[in-house]
């Protein structure tokens, strides 16, 4: 069942690249988008480098991979899904996203592709 967008399947891929995770996103994202807007989007790949600084991802050690030593909202977006989906697996990308909403006070703010992330490492079993 694929319920995750493209920014997903790089997510799913760069795991699979098995390099340092920051590498292999670079490299999952180049293969698959063409624009530059699309490469560099932070919001899904923040939400994958948190997972993984938390340790999260199977085959990837925890660590430091994002660049800012700040909270990462993203990071945080993307952890709180996990903490849902172990809860409850069968969430769609918008019911997790409202349960994410909802358990951070998020009011009505939109998801950017972080549980499309969340949802392809969650679907091809790569969360711890």
């Amino acid at each position: 069942m694929k319920t995750y967008n493209k920014y997903g399947l790089v997510a799913r891929e760069a795991v699979v690249i098995g390099k340092n995770p920051v590498v292999s996103w670079v490299e999952s994202v180049s293969k698959n988008f063409t624009s530059k807007n699309s490469k560099e989007k932070g919001c899904p790949k923040n939400a994958f480098l948190g997972l993984c600084e938390v340790g999260l991802i199977k085959g990837i050690k925890a660590g430091i991979y994002l660049k800012s030593k700040k909270n990462n909202l993203n990071k945080k977006y993307a952890i709180t899904a996990v903490e849902i989906l172990k809860e409850n697996p069968t969430f769609s990308k918008k019911e997790l996203w409202n349960k994410v909403r909802k358990k951070l006070a998020l009011g009505e703010k939109k998801h950017n592709s972080q549980m499309d992330v969340v949802l392809a490492l969650w679907e091809n079993n790569l969360i711890k």
